[in-house]
């Protein structure tokens, strides 16, 4: 049973972004009641922190997950471009790979027209909709609107009880060290949620597969190495202790929670990105690094720029 839902007057005002003018709704609405962060705060953050994310979202689709009455209801994914979206919001269509059920059993085409965030004009009516977390693909769009081979690699570092953040950097400066064997350079992002993400730019565009392939590999190395710290086994039993290295966020239908997106967790963490110091720290100590707040991040973002950059 969901929490009873608390009534919030629709306030509404219309503000110019940009020269577009939205419409902006529920402001004093509570989307973290732990924190008593509100919609217009969670505005206020996408807002603010646009200059350095905007640059990580251009040109690529936008999966959203949205939360109409806060974190603590219920949450749907959402690919498609919602009914009313604005005629001036950049969208492109991408082929799936196969026909697909809908969200009540329905049959839908096998493509799916995702919104693209270039500007804050879209970033902010997307904020509007209680679209907290922004998730991306490992590949961009090109100017005729069609999906490019990946431009980068993610791996995915997710701790399963009782391993966490700390045993997470541990295996980030591993997994930092094999992918700088390919001459490739990590950058470290903080989930926002239990562990750590690492991107690296692709020096020439991969396929999905291609990349999907290296990312395995550098697991499966790192697993061999380690077995009682890492795990590359999808099995969620085999997980306890270790930390799951998911190379399969590579696969060209799956995405990332973007850098600098809010989480719809409990109180309002971010997907973070953070310097490798901050890394080795949360490997030495186990109360070295923690999951980062919305202030936090834009206290860091005023003072050293985009640390994802």
């Amino acid at each position: 049973m969901s929490p009873k839902r608390e009534k919030h007057p629709v306030e509404e005002v219309h503000v110019d972004v940009e020269g577009r003018t939205l419409k902006i709704s529920s402001l004093s609405k509570v989307l973290y009641p732990q924190t008593g962060t509100t919609k217009a705060e969670v505005l206020d953050y996408y807002a603010r922190i646009a200059p350095v994310m905007l640059p990580h979202l251009r040109d690529r689709a936008v999966t959203r997950i949205r939360w109409p009455h806060g974190v603590q209801d219920m949450s749907f994914f959402e690919k498609n471009a919602p009914s009313g979206t604005p005629s001036w919001v950049r969208t492109v269509t991408v082929p799936t790979s196969g026909r697909r059920s809908g969200r009540y059993g329905e049959t839908q085409n096998d493509t799916i027209t995702f919104p693209v965030v270039d500007d804050l004009a879209t970033l902010t009516w997307l904020a509007n909709l209680a679209a907290i977390e922004l998730h991306v693909h490992q590949w961009r769009v090109g100017r005729n609107g069609r999906p490019r081979n990946a431009d980068r690699v993610v791996v995915d570092l997710d701790p399963g009880e009782p391993a966490g953040l700390h045993e997470c950097c541990q295996v980030a400066l591993m997994a930092r060290d094999k992918l700088a064997e390919l001459d490739l350079v990590a950058k470290p992002v903080l989930s926002g949620s239990k562990g750590l993400h690492l991107y690296a730019d692709l020096p020439q565009r991969l396929s999905p597969d291609e990349s999907s392939a290296l990312a395995k590999e550098m697991a499966e190395e790192l697993q061999a190495e380690h077995p009682k710290l890492v795990t590359s086994v999808m099995t969620k039993a085999k997980r306890g202790g270790k930390v799951f290295i998911d190379w399969s966020q590579n696969a060209g239908s799956k995405t990332t929670v973007a850098p600098y997106s809010l989480r719809g967790k409990e109180r309002p963490f971010v997907a973070a990105p953070v310097t490798w110091d901050e890394v080795v720290a949360g490997a030495e100590d186990p109360f070295g690094l923690e999951q980062l707040r919305l202030d936090e991040v834009l206290a860091r973002a005023e003072e050293h720029g985009d640390l994802f950059a």
